[in-house]
């Protein structure tokens, strides 16, 4: 119950419309995202003259944002509202704070990093 306070007490829930991006490939990773309502379209480009390649489509109760933060580096996928969509947003620092306090979550977090890392690699790379 004290991780849930801890996690509710640092998150935000924003509307996005249809066509609107929530993150853009090559931005800083500033907040950790959780879908509530919606569908979302998760998106790579390979190179500056390269087209986006569609590779994953999010729904309520997934998760992106995490490797830009776990790896302090840019984002490597945009991700575009497909409809109207409800997302909880978690700010880096909170985010860190709950990784830091719940070993737990912190391992399935860096789990699910490390398995859409691989596919990046390999798959798409």
């Amino acid at each position: 119950m004290v991780m849930l306070e801890k996690i509710l007490e640092g998150i935000q829930v924003f509307e996005f419309k249809r066509g609107e991006k929530v993150c853009v490939q090559g931005e800083e990773g500033d907040a950790f995202f959780v879908v509530q309502q919606g569908s979302l379209s998760v998106s790579i480009k390979k190179g500056k003259l390269s087209f986006s390649k569609q590779v994953a489509t999010l729904g309520p109760g997934d998760c992106f944002g995490e490797m830009a933060l776990l790896r302090q580096a840019p984002r490597n996928a945009t991700v575009e509202c497909s409809t109207l969509s409800r997302i909880f947003v978690l700010p880096a620092l909170h985010f860190q704070t709950v990784l830091r306090q719940n070993p737990e979550f912190s391992a399935q977090i860096n789990d699910l990093s490390a398995a859409r890392q691989f596919e990046l690699d390999y798959r798409y790379g």
